[in-house]
This record gives C-alpha cells, structure tokens and sequence, in this order.
C-alpha cells in the first residue's frame, strides 16, 4: 500500500514517483469548489462533503454571494472551459488505469457538467419548475425510462402467487415478511456483520487507504433509510434510520451501499487519487444535486453484486451468519429471497410516482396511494418515500437509472469475471468519469 502524503493545494504533486504536471484547469477547479459552497448557503442539502480548506468554507459564510453572482459566475467558467484547451503533459505509472490523455479529457468533462448542473440548481432555488424529465437532465446528466402501470402490472401479479389472501397486496406482503425483521436490539450487531464481511471482500481486491474507516449512528426522523457522511481523511459517519422496521436484507444492502465497496469507498478513492496525489480540487467538495450522484448512487448499489457476485454466495453468507445473528429461521432464506427478486423488479415504480408528482399529475395522497399499489409499500413507508421526493425530486433516478448504467458499463468490460468486475469498479470509483461517459 502505498504511503499517503499530505495536502498540497497546488498544481503539481508528486506521489510515489508519479509526476503530475501543472494542469491549466486547477484555477477554474478551484473557483468551481467555491462556488459550490456558495450555493450552500442558499441550499443546506446541495453541499453533501467538503473536506478542502477550513478557510474556503469560511469564506463562503463570510461572502454570502447571491444567487445572481453565484449563477454569473458559473456561466463565465463555463464559458472559459469552452474556449481553453488543457494540453499540459501528464506522467503516470503503468498501474494508473486510465491514460492521462483521458484523465485529462474526463476532468474537462467532469467540471462542464457539473458547473452546468450548479447553474441549473441555482435557477431552480431562485424558483425555477422544471418537469421530471428536464431537472433529471440538467441535474444528473441522465434520463430514465418511462414505465407505464401496465410494466409494474404483470410484476405484482407474480408476487400476488406468492403472497396468495384477501385484502391490498401491500398489507399481506407486510404480514408475510414481519418474521423476517431485524430485532432493533440485535440491528448493530447484525449490521457490523455484514460490515465486516463487506470490507473483508473489498480489502481483498481494492487498495484503500491505512486508516479508512467509518462509524454508524442510529437515527430516527428522517426520509432516507441510510446516509453516508463523508468527513474527510478517509472517514465517514453512516446514518442508519430506525423510523420503520429493517429486514434482514437490509444489513448486506446497506453495509455494501454505504460503505464497502460504496460510498465510503467511492469517497476515499477520490480522496487518495484525485485530491492528494493529483491536486484536483473539485473533488473536495461534493454538490449532492450534480451528475456525481448518479455514479456515486449506481456504484454503491452495484457494489452489492461486486462484493456477493452470485446469489448462492450472498445466501452462504446471510444463512450462515446474518439470520443466525438475527435470530432468524434461515430454513425460509430461499422463500424470503425470491420474493425480493420481484420486489427488485418493482424498483422503478419509485421513479414513476416521483415523475408523476413533481410533474402536477398526482398530488402527495395519489403518490402515497401509487406507492402502496405499484411499490407494494405501507402507508407509512410510502409517505416516507414520497417525503423523500418532496426533498430530492428527480434524484431518485440515481438508485435504479443509476445501477443499471453502471452495471451496463462494468459488464461490457469485465464479463462474467469477478476478478476484472473488482478491477473495472475500482478504477471507476477512482475516476472523474460522469454518467455520460457511462458507454
């Protein structure tokens, strides 16, 4: 493992014998993080990490730009990076995965969008509605597809022979799986488990840094299931949600998704290779409504087929150690998990309602309503979801749109190879590649 050196917020930086030549797009990185955390100040969920220097959030307090110089400010960089070309030489070792020619050309990519998406942002905070569709575009750099109820249909028609009764669909499917939750006295130590079988798998494939690690808070009162907060220096706090029951597929599904190979992951690889070895300081600070997301949120749900490649292999794990630990009848794991297989099919159901609600077609009660039917969700679990779209709009499509453009690109690379599925997610979570360049 290679030795890691301090922060040096400047062009060139050597590390471990790699020279990296000064970039001519470092001071345009530089004014794009400040920007960002300009934005913060007007929005309190757009800044999700930030770990450069203390005085640059200071700063951004202190200054208090308004919207109007945050969004001039942003259509200048863009302008600038429109007109320059980066033609600075770049030296890297052969292990590097990625040419510096196209380090380079992603890094011009990466800042286009994502300034692109801070103007977007700032048009929307000063009150500008976009449709679904237009907002996922200008945020995300991506587009998902369109079901209609019909799609979503012929999937609860095949849960309907599983979970066979009178009554809503949702309400059986809540009865039928309540053996199957995590007792909130065993939640901690069924979910360090599957930590701990997470990193394990992970460590043995990807390079992290020495003092990585994370600590897990339990939280209530909130619209998400789980949150990663990256601090910086390689550490992250990861809030798990208590408000409504956890299932056992929860503790593999979330220690994957939130720390290994996740965001935790995700953040210490960006950290190590493109802030300290490369001086990149755009990647300092992460704006939670960009086209990042997409790539973070893909790769932290792929990562769970990464870290468990075949369903036989997850299952070994859950029967033998989780459901034991949990206090759970491992003899119906099979049952339990075949189920879920078409629960995952219903993924997208999310991104209809979302799609539906912040288009005027449905109001809040019709979107919980939908939920219910084509999520297979409870009442309180679909208000949760729809708080949730109220708060973050089109992201949604980063969990599912997400996974499936990421899984796409890992696979066309790697093939049915494990081995090469490990090293195609590194070197993404290493890079500053955005999901247009998803291909």
């Amino acid at each position: 493992m290679r030795i890691l050196l301090s922060f040096i917020f400047c062009g060139l930086v050597a590390s471990s014998g790699n020279a990296y030549a000064p970039d001519p797009l470092n001071p345009v990185a530089e004014r794009y993080a400040h920007l960002v955390l300009a934005l913060g100040q007007h929005d309190p969920d757009y800044v999700d990490a930030f770990y450069g220097p203390a005085e640059w959030k200071t700063q951004a307090e202190k200054e208090k730009k308004s919207l109007d110089a945050i969004g001039a400010e942003a259509a200048e960089l863009l302008k600038k990076l429109r007109v320059e070309r980066t033609a600075a030489p770049l030296v890297e070792s052969s292990d590097a995965g990625t040419s510096g020619d196209e380090m380079l050309k992603l890094r011009r990519e990466y800042l286009q969008k994502q300034i692109s998406a801070l103007a977007a942002r700032v048009r929307m905070v000063k009150g500008e509605k976009l449709r679904f569709d237009d907002e996922s575009r200008a945020l995300y750099d991506a587009v998902a597809p369109t079901f209609q109820d019909s799609h979503f249909d012929q999937i609860i028609a095949e849960l309907e022979k599983k979970i066979p009764g009178t009554g809503p669909l949702w309400e059986r499917y809540e009865k039928w799986r309540k053996p199957f939750v995590i007792p909130k006295e065993k939640l901690d130590t069924v979910f360090q488990l599957a930590i701990k079988e997470c990193r394990a798998r992970t460590l043995a494939h990807v390079t992290l840094p020495p003092n990585e690690s994370f600590t897990v808070e339990y939280v209530t009162n909130k619209p998400w299931g789980g949150y990663n907060w990256y601090k910086g220096n390689f550490h992250s706090v990861i809030q798990v949600n208590t408000d409504l029951p956890t299932y056992i597929d929860r503790a593999v599904d979330l220690a994957a998704h939130e720390g290994y190979p996740g965001h935790h992951v995700y953040n210490s690889l960006l950290e190590k290779n493109l802030v300290r070895d490369r001086g990149w300081m755009e990647f300092s600070v992460y704006p939670l409504f960009s086209p990042q997301s997409l790539v973070a949120e893909g790769t932290a749900n792929f990562g769970r087929e990464v870290a468990f490649p075949t369903k036989t292999d997850r299952m070994k794990f859950e029967k033998e150690v989780l459901f034991p630990a949990a206090g759970i009848d491992a003899s119906r794991a099979d049952e339990y998990y075949a189920v879920q297989d078409l629960m995952k099919q219903l993924d997208y159901a999310v991104n209809e309602a979302a799609r539906r609600l912040i288009n005027g077609e449905i109001d809040e009660s019709a979107a919980v309503q939908w939920l219910q039917k084509y999520a297979v969700m409870e009442p309180a679990r679909a208000q949760q979801r729809v708080k949730f779209i109220q708060r973050y709009r089109s992201y949604v499509i980063n969990y599912n749109l997400g996974e499936d453009m990421v899984r796409r690109y890992i696979e066309k690379r790697s093939g049915a190879d494990p081995e090469k599925r490990w090293s195609e997610i590194a070197k993404l979570l290493s890079s500053p590649r955005l999901p247009s360049g998803l291909q």
